[in-house]
C-alpha cells in the first residue's frame, strides 16, 4: 500500500489536516523508518497510553530516517514513555485539586484556566495534560461549561482567562467564536489567552474566517509553542504574521527538551527566529515531570546553564524568563543564574555576562 501524500493538493485545508492525521502505527510505518523502540511505543500507546495523532504537515517536517530529529521526537512514541521514574506524576500541576469547576482550574487569584476540549492536531509526547488529551470526551459542550461559566461570573477577581485544552483552535470556529463571545461578556474578564499550538503544528488553520470571528472580541492574545527552529517554516511564520497583522499580541512558551533544545545555539536560533516573525519568546519551561516523559526532560540546572550562556548574547526582547512551574500546583517559580556577587550595606556588587564584577551603589537615604 501506497504511502497517503504528506503534501497533498488540499493540504492547505486545515479540516483535511486534521481528517488526515496519522494516528496508528501501521501508518507511522508508511511515512517513517521507525526503530524498535519507536515500534513498540507507538504499539503501547495504541493500547493504553497517550494517543498518536500528527497532522500530515507537521509530519512532513520530521526526518523519515533520523529517530533524533527534535521533531520527531517530540510527536512519534517511544518505549521509554512507559518507564517511570522517581518525581514522576500524572497531574504535575495539580489542576484536578485545583479545579473549582468542571474544566476550571484556578490556581492564582486573578486568573483561570477553561479547558474547552481534550483534542490536539497533534498530540505531544510530553504533554502536561496526557492523563485526559483524546480521552474521547471531545469538544465540551455548553452544559458541560456552564457550571465554569456560573463560576467565572460568581468571582469579579478573575481579570484573566486561559482557554485551553486540548487545543481550542482545533474547534469549529463558530463554537469557538461563541465561547470566546460568552468570555468577553463577563465584564470583569479583562483579558482571554488562547492556548495553542495551532501554528506550529496546524498553521493552516490561521484562516481569514477565524480571524474574522475573534477580531471583534480584543484583546485576545495567543499563547503558542514553538520548540524548534525547525518548526518555524513558511506556513507557520506566515499563521504568525496573520495573527499580528490581525491585532493578536503572540507570546511562545518553549518546553525545554533534552536532545531536541537543550542547546544555547538552538534555542538562540529558535528565539531570534520568532522575534523576526514577531512572536515574543515568553517563557522557556522546565518540563514538567509527566509520567512517562523522564527520557525527555533535563536537569534545572541545564536551563540555568543554557539562559548563562544567552544572557547579553540576545536581545531583551528574544530573551524568556526560565520558569519551573512546580509540581502540585503551587504556582511558577522563574530561576536563572546568580548575578549578585555580593551584598553590603548600600551596595551590591553584579557580575555581567563579560565575567566583569560592578558594584551598583543605592541612593542615600
Amino acid at each position: 500500500m501506497q504511502p497517503r501524500p504528506l503534501r497533498a493538493a488540499d493540504a492547505d485545508d486545515w479540516s483535511w489536516q486534521l481528517r488526515a492525521a496519522v494516528t496508528t502505527l501501521a501508518e507511522l510505518e508508511r511515512h517513517l523508518e521507525l526503530t524498535e523502540l519507536e515500534r513498540e511505543g507507538a504499539r503501547r500507546a495504541e493500547a493504553a497510553g497517550l494517543p498518536i495523532s500528527i497532522t500530515p504537515y507537521y509530519l512532513s517536517l520530521a526526518d523519515r530516517r533520523d529517530p533524533a530529529c527534535p521533531l520527531r521526537r517530540q510527536c512519534v512514541p517511544h518505549l521509554d514513555e512507559s518507564a517511570r521514574v522517581p518525581g514522576d506524576l500524572d497531574d504535575p500541576l495539580g489542576e484536578v485539586a485545583h479545579e473549582v469547576a468542571p474544566e476550571l482550574v484556578q490556581r492564582y487569584p486573578d486568573r483561570a484556566l477553561l479547558l474547552v476540549t481534550d483534542r490536539c492536531a497533534v498530540y505531544c509526547r510530553f504533554c502536561t495534560r496526557s492523563r485526559m488529551v483524546g480521552d474521547g470526551g471531545g469538544v465540551r459542550s455548553d452544559e458541560r461549561l456552564a457550571a465554569a461559566f456560573d463560576y467565572l461570573a460568581a468571582h469579579p477577581e478573575i481579570r484573566d482567562v486561559i482557554v485551553s485544552g486540548g487545543d481550542p483552535l482545533a474547534m469549529a470556529t463558530p463554537r469557538l467564536a461563541r465561547l470566546v463571545e460568552r468570555l468577553r461578556a463577563l465584564p470583569h474578564v479583562e483579558t482571554i489567552r488562547l492556548a495553542t499550538r495551532v501554528p506550529v503544528t496546524l498553521p493552516q488553520r490561521v484562516t481569514d474566517e477565524l480571524l474574522t470571528a475573534l477580531r471583534p472580541h480584543h484583546p485576545l492574545w495567543v499563547m503558542t509553542h514553538f520548540n524548534h527552529p525547525k518548526e518555524l517554516t513558511p506556513e507557520s511564520t506566515r499563521a504568525l504574521a496573520r495573527l499580528a497583522d490581525a491585532g493578536f499580541p503572540v507570546m511562545n512558551q518553549t518546553v525545554l527538551l533534552r536532545g531536541i533544545n537543550d542547546d544555547a545555539a538552538t534555542l538562540a536560533s529558535l528565539f531570534r527566529g520568532l522575534v523576526r516573525a514577531r512572536a515574543r519568546p515568553y517563557y522557556l519551561l522546565q518540563a514538567d515531570p509527566v509520567a512517562g516523559t523522564g527520557h525527555l526532560r533535563t536537569p534545572v540546572a541545564r536551563g540555568v546553564e543554557l539562559m548563562e550562556a544567552l544572557q547579553g548574547r540576545l536581545s531583551g526582547i528574544a530573551l524568556p524568563k526560565l520558569i519551573v512551574d512546580t509540581p502540585g500546583g503551587m504556582g511558577k517559580v522563574p530561576v536563572g543564574p546568580d548575578y549578585v556577587v555580593a551584598r553590603r550595606p548600600g551596595e551590591t556588587d553584579l557580575r555581567t555576562h563579560r565575567g566583569v564584577v560592578v558594584t551598583y551603589r543605592d541612593p542615600p537615604r
